[in-house]
């Protein structure tokens, strides 16, 4: 362990890649998530095709290869590459916003069916019933999927290191391993305490998030959005 603060310095040269990626991942995640869940509740049909295409291609399909396709398939065909760290935000926001576009789908079908009524009573548009009386009970729902949804993400960020993007598990196994391969576990190890320490700090935002959003309801988070929580943590 003479090297651990040799192999936490270059580790911590990734950082920010890392950060970047899942940040900007993150983000982008959010509004796919958003545009392609309220798609799929569409009352037209071809809106909720067109989102369906979406979801179900991006989630059936391996993420390498997405990845492979933005970096090396794409130059290719459109002529131009991008910056890679902005290629590997766009795969991971594409990816992760399918899966997303279910919880926020589901989330809000959880609302009960008499807070439609109540809006209709109102006279509310349907816009204002979405925005003002549905989506602000049904954001308090999807935030324990999404907190897991947010770490899956930044666990894939160690998939950028395949197209040369210096994030954190790059900087370990092209850098650390093979200068100091008989310490091989001690890094590995570095590297997962990294990966849990920014996983945490993911958790305690979304944790803060929900316990405001709720606040904001006048309750607590329900009983179901813990259960979630609690799936996707084991």
């Amino acid at each position: 362990m003479d090297n651990v603060g040799t192999f936490l310095s270059v580790i911590a040269q990734g950082l920010p890649e890392t950060v970047i990626a899942t940040v900007g991942g993150i983000a982008l995640t959010i509004v796919l998530s958003f545009a392609a869940g309220l798609a799929l509740l569409s009352p037209r049909r071809w809106v909720r095709v067109i989102s369906r295409i979406y979801v179900e291609g991006l989630r059936g399909t391996s993420e390498v290869v997405q990845l492979f396709w933005i970096f090396f398939a794409l130059p290719v065909l459109v002529g131009f590459e991008i910056v890679p760290i902005w290629g590997g935000v766009l795969v991971l926001g594409l990816n992760h916003g399918a899966y997303g576009a279910e919880i926020v789908r589901g989330a809000i079908q959880s609302v009960p069916r008499a807070q439609y009524e109540g809006a209709l009573a109102l006279s509310l548009s349907p816009a204002q019933r979405m925005f003002r009386v549905i989506l602000p009970q049904a954001v308090v729902e999807m935030i324990p999927p999404f907190n897991n949804l947010f770490i899956q993400l930044l666990k894939s960020t160690s998939l950028l290191s395949f197209v040369f993007i210096s994030e954190i598990t790059r900087q370990a196994t092209q850098i650390l391993v093979p200068r100091f391969n008989p310490q091989v576990l001690e890094i590995f190890l570095l590297l997962l305490l990294v990966y849990l320490v920014l996983s945490l700090i993911i958790t305690a935002v979304m944790r803060l998030l929900e316990r405001k959003a709720a606040a904001r309801l006048g309750r607590g988070p329900s009983e179901r959005a813990r259960r979630t929580a609690v799936r996707g943590a084991v």
